[in-house]
């Protein structure tokens, strides 16, 4: 049998294989068969492969040196389905990203800096580029510190996560509705894209308080129901298409802080419920709520000016700085951690 090489990296509230691009097949559909074979997909529990058995952990990062000036990286995102043989390009993720750059000195493609180093990365997903600063005391990256967030135990370093340039990167405009509001199916929704394609209702418009915990919502197949329908319809006004059997747009579903944040949120993807919420997703979600008339704007507990924004969902919280100008986004910035969990070979199921 033989096998790939292969790390495999806990970014942010996500956990992934990463892999250098000339250690997979260059066509992608041998590549996606052999990922599938890697990760146990389709399997509930991917119990034949390396895959957690949820979306956060069914994910995948291929890196490679960037062949053109203005940036260092590139860095392709792939979902894996769990239970269905399925490979999305469409979408990144801004977890996973938290430790590409990571994995780009440790692979060699990026020299290290004495202390810290800076990494552009261009993410092939979007076309966008995101720069990820973080610890090289020495020149090695040092996966420990005392940063803890949301949804991960215990602390480690922290990964600064710099984003420009994302308005419309999956769909076009920030707005791909042409619309900050819009009624689908008798719910009033927000879509917008900020890097990440999301649709934001109230919750207690689906039925739900927004407070519930991941398995209380899991059990609940009327609302997936409801969350489907939403987002299959939601996605043709976005201009994506049929995205039945996507994992775009995320739907997220918004209520009124209780713990001191700016704004509660309960995140599917694509009905499955998060156990937090997405980087990507967090930073159009703040978006969408900054915009005057938007959906759930009422909601949110808006910090003082240059305050980041702090979001609650089920695991935590995730603060994101957000340089708005009322229409425009010039910069987003979030804090993330990554943690080196297994560098070696993986073997595929045969």
């Amino acid at each position: 049998m033989t096998g790939v090489r292969c790390m495999l990296v806990r970014g942010g509230t996500s956990k992934g294989a990463y892999f250098l691009a000339e250690d997979l097949p260059a066509d992608p559909g041998s590549r996606d068969d052999l990922l599938m074979r890697i990760m146990g997909t389709p399997d509930p529990r991917q119990i034949d492969g390396v895959g957690g058995a949820q979306p956060v952990t069914s994910k995948v990062a291929i890196v490679w040196k960037a062949s053109e000036s203005g940036h260092d990286i590139d860095y392709l995102f792939l979902q894996l389905g769990v239970e269905e043989p399925t490979v999305s390009d469409r979408q990144t993720c801004g977890n996973l990203l938290a430790g590409v750059g990571q994995f780009a000195v440790e692979r060699g493609l990026v020299p290290a800096g004495e202390d810290r180093t800076t990494v552009r990365v261009r993410l092939v997903n979007t076309g966008t580029i995101a720069v990820s600063t973080f610890a090289t005391p020495g020149g090695d990256v040092d996966y420990s510190g005392d940063t803890a967030i949301s949804g991960v135990p215990g602390t480690a370093a922290p990964v600064e996560l710099d984003f420009t340039e994302t308005e419309g990167s999956v769909c076009g405009s920030l707005l791909p509705t042409g619309h900050v509001r819009d009624n689908v199916g008798g719910i009033e929704v927000s879509c917008v894209d900020n890097g990440m394609p999301v649709v934001v209702a109230r919750a207690e418009d689906l039925g739900i308080t927004g407070y519930e915990d991941p398995a209380e919502l899991a059990a609940d197949t009327g609302l997936a129901e409801r969350i489907d329908a939403l987002r299959v319809e939601a996605g043709k006004l976005m201009g994506l298409g049929d995205v039945r059997g996507s994992s775009v747009p995320k739907t997220t579903l918004v209520a009124a802080p209780r713990d001191g944040g700016a704004i509660c949120t309960r995140t599917f993807i694509p009905v499955k419920p998060h156990p937090s919420i997405g980087v990507l997703g967090g930073v159009s979600v703040v978006t969408a709520l900054l915009l005057d008339g938007a959906v759930g704007q009422d909601l949110l507990q808006a910090p003082p000016a240059g305050k980041p924004v702090e979001i609650e969902h089920p695991s935590g919280k995730l603060a994101v700085g957000i340089e708005f100008d009322g229409s425009h986004v010039r910069r987003s910035t979030v804090i993330r951690t990554a943690r080196k969990l297994f560098d070696g070979t993986v073997f595929p199921r045969l």
